[in-house]
């Protein structure tokens, strides 16, 4: 049986970060959901921050699996969640964009996944993680040399989420607003400007 390649275990490790285990990727729980594959799957209700609860209780709508986006809206969805302090289902939005784009557009898109997952470790008050994942996600995002998704300010993406990382480092977590872990992937658009999520699934 061969290794995993370092991407391939990066991958594995900003999946298990967005699933509530922290950014250096510890093993999950053996009683986690999974399918025939022994793939992780999001059986179990989540909050709103998209953390697990228990089987039974009542939780927020998440992305299914299977969303499929047209060219053009998953940024847009993406920063409406973001606005809506849903950071993790934004992410959710931005790895189905990350799998199903090109190959050579995905490292954008797994940047801003990974930036997603920084946002929604610092609504959780995991500042570590957060700082983490916010650089690593502002990283990929700033070595990407190919053709942007339409709208996207990369070079301002880049910026606020150090920004976010290096408010975090000094101050910590306590006393940072809703505004201060927020940032705009593309300009805002107005509400009502695109139907709820589960109206986009296919």
């Amino acid at each position: 049986m061969t290794s995993p390649s370092n991407g391939d275990q990066q991958a594995a490790n900003d999946r298990v970060a967005a699933d509530g285990q922290d950014a250096a990727g510890q093993a999950t729980p053996p009683d986690r959901d999974r399918d025939a594959a022994g793939r992780a799957k999001n059986a179990r209700p989540r909050d709103g921050l998209g953390r697990p609860l228990d089987h039974g209780a009542v939780g927020e709508p998440t992305i299914g699996d299977d969303l499929q986006l047209a060219p053009g809206e998953a940024l847009p969805l993406a920063q409406r969640l973001i606005d809506d302090g849903r950071p993790f289902h934004a992410h959710e939005v931005l790895e189905a964009a990350w799998k199903t784009a090109p190959a050579a557009e995905r490292p954008v898109w797994k940047g801003l996944a990974q930036i997603a997952v920084g946002l929604t470790h610092a609504r959780r008050g995991n500042a570590p993680g957060a700082a983490a994942l916010l650089r690593r996600g502002a990283l990929a995002v700033a070595d990407y040399n190919g053709v942007l998704p339409a709208g996207l300010d990369a070079s301002a993406v880049v910026i606020s989420a150090r920004r976010i990382a290096d408010r975090i480092d000094q101050t910590g977590l306590t006393s940072a607003s809703d505004e201060d872990l927020s940032l705009a992937l593309i300009p805002r658009s107005r509400p009502g400007d695109l139907p709820p999520p589960s109206a986009r699934r296919r």
